[in-house]
């Protein structure tokens, strides 16, 4: 795994990392209920958890993000950092994915002197001869990216501008790695969606397209690249953008936007394009800074998915002053990343399963006692009374709580090659809680040409269908649509703990 020290960073991660921290965390643990199990970490968790923030959001203090609100016992801390921004590139292969990340990095100029100069010895090395430099080196890390001019794994960047600071995720275009699409995407705000003007829709614009709606991202922008192979033709742009918003509302992709670019000459990328005159509107740049970001975990019910409890009893640090170690001895912390809204000291609070109402009386942020937490902070909460909870039991505001569902229809993308049908037994992983399950039926697949739903006995990889499952266990399901947490799930191969597939909620049974 490669890594980049210039300051705007790239972190490699593994093909289901995003979705799985999205989650609540990993799942080389497997089980078959709510047991304890062990509390995974991603590439950047420790830095990110000692500074208050979630698993996958970079931070500078004690909130989520960049440039964070407030401090831990202010409550304006509970504030939205609403200068982030997390966004996601796809498109089929070489429509210039990787060329428009690095051109859009360079001409914001977040990208280092020395860095530059080795991508520039390293063009010149492989014959470039287009312009200074290959821009697609600035964020194709592996060699074998290198070597083959292919996007492979999901490759994050942070960089920031006067109006906003990003986290991009590159993804691969290739049909086999579309899994790493869906990784990227998972948690994005927005997704641009590349198109070859000379190409136009193709099945893998029409797959990207269908997993954006699939996982309800909320705004499209469809960039058609290499523009400047058509010599600026308007009437071709025009057929391309006619066709892409076509199959985008089909899907129900209403926030969808069109640009015309040439992420080599970097026309419409940072700054308006001279040739072309037609077009009045934003930049790339423009547009994503001007985006709403999400908000809607923030202003939605508490939630947290336990992930650990933790107990130091006899085992505090000597490290720690001896009047905190007292106040330790009988601690009881129910630890993990709040999934949607916030919380504070005194606040009634119910926990699933079973119920139980009780009273939030302390709040830990990155070892800190804190008033009060927000969304995709890592805390440690204590209760007012004693309650049977663990890993994989849910902390929900009270009155909120879901009735639990044994059964339910999905939406899923199909990740392995082992096919998905009647029978097939797996793993469901939802929050932190990992339980066992079996498909009853496949209702559906969609068919990628005409994006309608088609009878199927099986779904194989790649492929996007609708499912009926049951749980072993009642899970606190709630459909996608209403809530991106409550209603994702991952479905795991029982035996290898491979991820068979990703998973929304259309309807609980």
């Amino acid at each position: 795994m490669s890594t980049d020290t210039t300051l705007t960073g790239v972190v490699e991660r593994s093909p289901v990392a995003e979705l799985v921290e999205a989650s609540g965390g990993g799942h080389d643990v497997p089980s078959t209920g709510s047991g304890t199990g062990v509390v995974e970490r991603s590439p950047v968790a420790e830095l990110v958890e000692a500074s208050g923030g979630g698993h996958d959001a970079p931070s500078t203090g004690s909130g989520t993000g960049v440039n964070p609100t407030g401090s831990l016992n202010d409550p304006a801390g509970l504030l939205r950092d609403t200068t982030l921004f997390r966004f996601a590139t796809a498109g089929s292969v070489d429509d210039g994915k990787s060329t428009l990340v690095g051109r859009l990095l360079h001409d914001a100029k977040a990208i280092l002197a020395d860095q530059l100069e080795q991508v520039a010895r390293t063009s010149a090395d492989r014959g470039f001869a287009h312009g200074e430099f290959d821009f697609a080196l600035l964020t194709d890390g592996l060699r074998a990216e290198r070597e083959q001019g292919i996007t492979i794994d999901v490759a994050y960047r942070y960089f920031a501008t006067d109006a906003r600071s990003f986290i991009l995720a590159d993804c691969p275009g290739h049909v086999q790695y579309t899994r790493n699409m869906v990784t990227g995407s998972a948690t994005a705000d927005a997704v641009v969606v590349l198109i070859d003007a000379r190409k136009g829709v193709v099945e893998q614009t029409r797959r990207h397209l269908a997993v954006v709606s699939l996982l309800r991202v909320p705004h499209v922008v469809i960039a058609v690249n290499k523009i400047d192979l058509t010599g600026f033709d308007e009437q071709r742009y025009r057929a391309v953008e006619q066709q892409a918003l076509a199959v985008a509302a089909e899907l129900g992709l209403l926030e969808t936007h069109v640009i015309p670019v040439s992420a080599l000459e970097g026309d419409n990328i940072v700054d308006p394009s001279l040739r072309t005159p037609w077009y009045d509107g934003p930049t790339l740049r423009e547009l994503l800074e001007t985006l709403p970001a999400r908000a809607a975990a923030e202003d939605a019910a508490f939630r947290l998915p336990i992930q650990t409890v933790i107990r130091p009893q006899g085992g505090v640090s000597a490290l720690i002053p001896a009047a905190e170690a007292d106040a330790l001895r009988d601690y009881r912390g129910f630890a993990g990343r709040v999934s949607s809204g916030s919380v504070r000291v005194g606040d009634r609070v119910q926990v699933f399963p079973g119920g139980h109402e009780t009273t939030v009386t302390g709040i830990r942020v990155a070892g800190r006692e804190a008033d009060a937490a927000r969304t995709a902070q890592s805390i440690a909460v204590t209760l007012a009374d004693e309650v049977d909870a663990a890993r994989g039991a849910l902390i929900a505001a009270v009155g909120t709580v879901p009735a639990g569902d044994q059964e339910a229809e999905l939406e899923i993308f199909q990740l392995d090659v082992r096919p998905v049908a009647p029978g097939t037994r797996v793993l469901a992983k939802h929050g932190t809680a990992t339980v066992q399950a079996i498909v009853t039926d496949v209702l559906s697949r969609r068919d990628l040409d005409t994006l309608a739903h088609e009878d199927a006995a099986e779904l194989a990889v790649n492929e996007i269908g609708r499912v009926r499952i049951r749980f072993a266990a009642p899970l606190p399901l709630e459909p996608y649509a209403d809530d991106r947490e409550g209603g994702a799930l991952l479905l795991i191969h029982p035996v290898d703990g491979a991820t068979l597939a990703a998973a929304t909620v259309v309807a609980p049974a």
